[in-house]
């Protein structure tokens, strides 16, 4: 018998959507209506962690609210943030710009960019009482930070990798997609003919 169409997408989706609730039920207990924000880049993985968390919420009664750092770093960083954040708002899902307006550093720019992104992201989430910040690393992710690790000897302190939550000042980080590859993230896309910026 064949599939009707529709049928396989359906199936990915609810396998994912069924492996991702069960990732975030372990990073609970949540408050009752829990307010998430998600960093999302408009890349593959964060795209695809603001659609499972839209449909995770539906389920739970969250709050869901996409966040996206402009780093002025390249000069289509703008209009790109704008197309990402009409996507968002596009499915039902409230979304902010923050920019990065300090001067660049002319060394380090990419660790001081990264620092740049937590901290804006981190402020946004205390004035707005938001206590949860998902972001998107994923299973690559994670054995390429253990790999690296190890590499420059950090020994076995360097094979727990990336903490699937991580307590912070404001509140905390948590990554719901440290479970799935980057293939199965971008094949999930793909089912439901979502587009993502490369």
């Amino acid at each position: 018998m064949s599939l009707k169409p529709g049928v396989l997408q359906t199936k990915v989706s609810s396998s994912l959507q069924f492996e991702f609730n069960r990732k975030m039920a372990s990073l609970g207990p949540f408050e009752n209506c829990p307010h998430i924000a998600v960093a999302l880049s408009g890349g593959a993985d964060s795209t695809a962690m603001l659609y499972l968390l839209k449909d995770w919420s539906k389920a739970y009664g969250a709050k869901i609210t996409a966040l996206i750092v402009d780093h002025k770093l390249r000069s289509n960083s703008t209009s790109e943030a704008l197309l990402v954040q009409k996507r968002s708002q596009d499915l039902g899902i409230r979304c902010y710009i923050l920019t990065w307006n300090d001067s660049k550093p002319s060394g380090g720019l990419q660790a001081a960019a990264r620092e740049a992104r937590y901290k804006l992201l981190g402020n946004w989430c205390l004035s707005h009482g938001v206590l949860h910040l998902a972001v998107a690393h994923n299973n690559d992710d994670q054995n390429e930070t253990v790999l690296m690790r190890l590499k420059h000897g950090s020994g076995k302190f360097g094979l727990a990798g990336i903490a699937a939550q991580r307590q912070m000042g404001w509140g905390r980080l948590i990554r719901p997609c440290l479970i799935f590859s980057r293939s199965s993230l971008r094949e999930y896309l793909r089912k439901m003919g979502v587009a993502w910026i490369e």
